[in-house]
């Protein structure tokens, strides 16, 4: 395939996240109010989603290693475009979580097969740059979403908001059955065998650059889902923005955040992935320590929040290819595994930001800057001290 071909269908695969959990967003209150549901329930669409997401690609993972990345990805995509159809129609929210379960399990083949990709067709430094082209498209997907999901919600209700999820995942599919070819050079037919499982888990668990990277896209990636599962009750319900107005705030955290992706691939071509992961890291750090600081003093407006979410999120935009990459780098024959367990441990720390920031709900937005505080001094720290400690793609 064409790079400009690869670059594309990584960034509708890894889109599909950021598209299924952000495009809804603006229209959560609306969807709250419509079923007659408390917050803590309308936030397991969000949350339950993640967490089925996250344990999917423990499955999807090793298949792909065994019988290949296009067939993995042509069930996945079918199996999410039908539930996407369920969570638009859902009579009630109990109705609505389960469709939305379903949806996340399926999207879990998308994303896991992306990064699996990335390792078939790229060495590890190479694999970084490609993985930020991938998801530079998946912080277009992030930018467009929030205001589309803004404008539909307001005009045609909330329900359109999911119906578009079924477009979305359909085109994908058409992209995916239509051009997409193998890339998974060997297959290994005892990818699923307990005794293979664990013998290749423990491989990977057992390994210091799998866990120092993972540990980075994941500390990372906490500090973004407190934003995303508190922010549209904080920014409409507690700061009285519009829906669509929320949904311009999300577009620019995207815009941020494809930034910072773009400053990663300059950093590692000028400094390499460990030097640019340094930086990134005083980026994080910075933006949650201001949100705090702001916090703190009692200053609590919409931009005092803002302005520091996106230094934050130039920080992601370096964390996500670098981590990601990395972490699956020293298994080239177990690329699957390794981004299904990647990918499980970042759904897990995504569930339990989304989770602690719900259940500490106290009318202010305090629970949220807290989180995010706290996930950006976790990403200096691996950023400055583990990462610098270990060599990318080390066995």
């Amino acid at each position: 395939m064409p790079a400009p071909l690869v670059i594309l269908i990584l960034s509708l695969l890894l889109g599909l996240q950021p598209i299924t959990t952000d495009l809804y967003l603006p229209a959560l209150p609306a969807l709250t109010a419509s079923f007659g549901a408390v917050p803590a329930q309308a936030q397991l669409t969000l949350t339950a989603l993640l967490l089925a997401f996250g344990a999917s690609q423990l499955f999807w993972g090793p298949l792909s290693d065994r019988i290949g990345r296009r067939r993995v990805l042509l069930i996945g995509l079918a199996g999410y475009t039908l539930a996407a159809v369920g969570s638009a129609l859902a009579g009630s929210i109990e109705v609505m979580v389960f469709w939305r379960v379903l949806q996340g399990a399926f999207m879990g083949a998308g994303t896991v097969c992306a990064r699996a990709i990335v390792r078939d067709l790229y060495a590890p430094q190479e694999g970084a740059r490609a993985m930020s082209k991938g998801l530079s498209g998946l912080g277009v997907a992030a930018c467009l979403s929030p205001p589309l999901g803004g404008v539909l919600a307001e005009w045609f209700g909330w329900r359109a908001t999911l119906a578009a999820l079924t477009v979305m995942g359909a085109a994908t599919l058409f992209v995916v059955a239509r051009h997409f070819q193998e890339t998974l050079h060997e297959r290994h037919p005892e990818a699923l065998q307990p005794a293979v499982l664990l013998r290749t888990a423990r491989g990977i668990v057992g390994n210091r650059s799998f866990w120092t990277y993972a540990s980075l896209c994941t500390a990372s990636f906490g500090g973004l889902f407190c934003i995303l599962s508190a922010s549209s009750f904080v920014f409409i319900n507690l700061l009285g923005t519009s829906p669509s107005f929320y949904g311009v705030l999300l577009l620019l955290l995207s815009a941020f955040y494809i930034g910072g992706t773009m400053l990663c691939r300059r950093m590692i071509q000028r400094f390499g992935v460990q030097r640019s992961v340094m930086i990134g890291g005083a980026l994080s750090l910075s933006g949650g320590g201001l949100m705090l600081a702001f916090a703190l003093s009692g200053v609590s407006t919409v931009w005092t929040i803002m302005v520091p979410a996106f230094i934050f999120m130039l920080g992601h935009g370096v964390h996500q290819p670098c981590g990601q990459s990395g972490a699956i780098a020293p298994f080239p024959k177990a690329a699957g595994a390794a981004s299904a367990i990647t990918g499980f441990l970042m759904m897990v720390v995504a569930f339990g930001a989304a989770y602690w920031v719900g259940a500490n709900t106290d009318g202010s937005a305090l629970p949220m800057i807290v989180g995010v505080a706290f996930c950006s001094a976790a990403v200096a720290f691996i950023a400055w001290v583990p990462v610098q400690r270990v060599r990318l793609g080390a066995v």
